[in-house]
């Protein structure tokens, strides 16, 4: 079994919770990770599993005039031109036989406002095709520029074990 896990970071964020999910995915699969911006926009037929994620930008996935507004309030991460949203878009539409799952990161003081990169990212694999086995899932951080907020790390580490075993099982 193998997964992609692809991932954009502004601030290294995001980052540290992809390299999380890999961590706890390598305990069952076979991973790849990448960078949004390196990643293949045609995944390969042995790929199971598509971790896809990225920070939460103006309640959705980032967009050129978001990224451009991160680098200027200091992101050293990241194109401003290509992110999360591109990618998506770049995918092939049609069926996949690979299953998605889809991660972001957020400011915890507004975790309870409507919105979120992963739910987007949910509903555009969706109409490119991709079936979902997971509900998406936000990670927390204490501020736009970090850090993690107590205890992410582990938390991504066992949502990646926990959709490696959804993967084995089915």
């Amino acid at each position: 079994m193998k997964a992609l896990v692809v991932y954009e970071s502004m601030f290294g964020n995001t980052a540290a919770i992809a390299k999380a999910i890999v961590s706890g995915l390598r305990e069952t699969m076979n991973v790849d990770l990448h960078e949004v911006q390196d990643a293949p926009t045609a995944p390969s037929d042995d790929i199971d599993l598509i971790v896809a994620g990225g920070p939460t930008h103006a309640f959705s996935m980032s967009r050129t005039a978001t990224r451009t507004d991160a680098m200027a309030k200091g992101a050293i991460h990241g194109k401003v031109d290509f992110g999360l949203r591109e990618w998506l878009d770049g995918i092939p539409a049609g069926h996949h036989a690979a299953s998605l799952a889809t991660f972001d990161t957020r400011v915890t003081k507004v975790r309870h406002l409507p919105g979120s990169a992963a739910r987007s990212a949910a509903k555009v694999g969706h109409k490119h095709g991709f079936t979902t086995g997971s509900s998406p899932e936000s990670f927390y951080v204490e501020d736009i520029d970090g850090p993690l907020h107590e205890g992410e790390l582990e938390r991504a580490t066992a949502w990646g074990r926990e959709l490696g075993a959804l993967v084995a099982a089915s």
